[in-house]
């Protein structure tokens, strides 16, 4: 069945007006407005959940983050956890013609072709055949068991394009080159599932915005947003200034990392151990105080050791040195540097701008001062030696994290050693010797010294009392197909 463009639209226009019940979800996402559109492989956040409203893969998550039926209605994996075979919905792509299992097949190959030099290429190496094993059965074959394999399959990235459109659940429209997406969510019945008769009734349409943090705040201080996301810590302070009494901040438990990566390896940096001694000095525990964001949890692992639950891992890198001691030791390694060089020791920070960002920069600038370094804030295209490095994890596995470290993705320092480990990894079926193979990855990570931990990255809401189908969770994407209705 067709989708009616025409019609759908109309539905939205009817809705416009006065705010009401039955008027627009109005959404505002924290980014640029040029980014609303991304296409490709590489989306920022507001174009994430632009393509999961509109571009469905095999599965989906729902607003708690856990995996539900798109394109697939139902599927098995077969006990050894090598082979995934999904039953495909009886539905139609956009121009009416059916979707098949071949359809699905080639277009996820030609998708994952697309993805090679991006983590999430990297994140979906274990896959090493696709099948149409039917008309509307694919079986997608691993090289070892991923548990965590089908939220990899719902990500945004892996949804399904053919001809230009996605299969819903929802379509876009969008008045010339206007930074404002208009979303109508699908009637069920074209989509290959059962008819609603209330759906008239119940469905709302979405206006969606990509804003910078400041404006998307006053914006929703002034009544004119119901729901803001994707809030960083840069922009945290923002969220305690508007008059709240209208909506509540919602704190995201997220997953992923909040760090430093080094992107030079010159001057006082050019040795592991006084890169090291950078990350010595910071005084985790208090770096957060100054937000007043309770349940931040430091780290001074890049992987997080409860996901090594095979592998014994030390809860902090340096338990049995206080943090006293610590700034001795690295204070010692720059004080040698200094007097072998004859001048100071100085290191370029990039941060994104925020009143955020300005706290954290003085916290991280004290604690180097305490161990002879000197802190220069600099833009991120001014070439620092350190830029902040702020990314949710699409699925809780060690192979995630020391992925976005890959030496192909050229993000700043690396270790090949780290690589060629966690690649090994990829056709390791046994748990136990897999998750070694990961702790030696991580190790040799540490030991090059390529990133400066902190803990977990920040993502926050603002949510209007009448919005319900927003739930925290520990992905940070939040679906905008549930808002278009109190009940799906």
């Amino acid at each position: 069945m067709r989708f009616c463009l025409p019609a759908l639209a109309a539905v939205f226009v009817a809705a416009c007006g006065p705010s009401g019940d039955n008027g627009p979800v109005e959404v505002a996402i924290v980014g640029q407005p040029e980014n609303l559109f991304e296409t490709g492989v590489r989306l920022s956040p507001a174009a994430q959940h632009i393509r999961g409203a509109t571009v469905e893969g095999l599965v989906a998550l729902d607003p708690a983050g856990q995996i539900v039926p798109a394109i697939a209605e139902r599927w098995i994996v077969t006990d050894d956890g090598l082979s995934y075979i999904f039953r495909l919905r009886a539905s139609d792509w956009p121009d009416g013609q059916p979707i098949t299992a071949v359809d699905i097949r080639d277009l996820l190959r030609a998708q994952i072709a697309r993805l090679e030099g991006t983590s999430l290429g990297l994140d979906i190496a274990k896959v090493t055949d696709i099948r149409a094993m039917a008309g509307r059965v694919v079986e997608l074959r691993l090289s070892s068991p991923m548990p965590e394999f089908l939220r990899l399959l719902a990500q945004p990235e892996l949804g399904l394009v053919r001809s230009g459109a996605g299969s819903g659940p929802m379509v876009l429209a969008r008045e010339g080159e206007s930074a404002v997406a208009r979303l109508i969510a699908i009637p069920p019945e074209e989509r290959g599932l059962p008819a609603r008769e209330d759906w008239q009734e119940l469905a709302r349409p979405l206006t969606v915005r990509a804003m910078p943090t400041e404006m998307a705040v006053e914006a929703f201080s002034n009544g004119d947003i119901d729901l803001l996301m994707n809030g960083r810590l840069s922009g945290f302070p923002l969220a305690e200034l508007g008059p709240l009494s209208r909506g509540a901040v919602q704190v995201d438990p997220a997953l992923g990392l909040f760090g430093l990566v080094f992107r030079s390896e010159d001057g006082v940096l050019a040795d592991r151990g006084r890169r090291e001694a950078l990350s010595l000095a910071i005084d985790r525990s208090a770096l957060i105080e100054p937000f007043g964001l309770g349940g931040w949890q430091p780290t001074s692992w890049v992987v997080p050791p409860e996901l090594f639950d095979l592998v014994p891992v030390r809860q902090d890198r340096w338990s049995e040195q206080s943090l006293a001691a610590r700034r001795s030791v690295a204070a010692q390694r720059i004080a040698q540097w200094r007097a072998a060089q004859g001048r100071p020791a100085e290191i370029r920070v990039a941060l994104p701008p925020g009143p955020g960002s300005d706290l954290l920069f003085r916290q991280l600038a004290r604690d180097w001062a305490t161990i002879g370094v000197t802190a220069i804030r600099v833009a991120p295209d001014e070439g620092p030696d350190l830029e902040l490095r702020d990314r949710l994890a699409r699925y809780s596995s060690p192979r995630w994290y020391l992925n976005q470290f890959n030496c192909e993705l050229e993000i700043g320092l690396c270790s090949p050693t780290a690589d060629a480990l966690v690649a090994r990894s990829l056709g390791i079926r046994d748990p136990l010797a897999k998750q070694q193979t990961l702790a030696e990855a991580h190790a040799a990570l540490i030991a090059d010294e390529v990133f400066i931990p902190l803990g977990a990255p920040v993502r926050w809401s603002l949510v209007r009392g009448a919005i319900d189908a927003y739930v925290p969770n520990q992905w940070g994407l939040h679906p905008l197909f549930p808002l278009s209705q109190p009940t799906i």
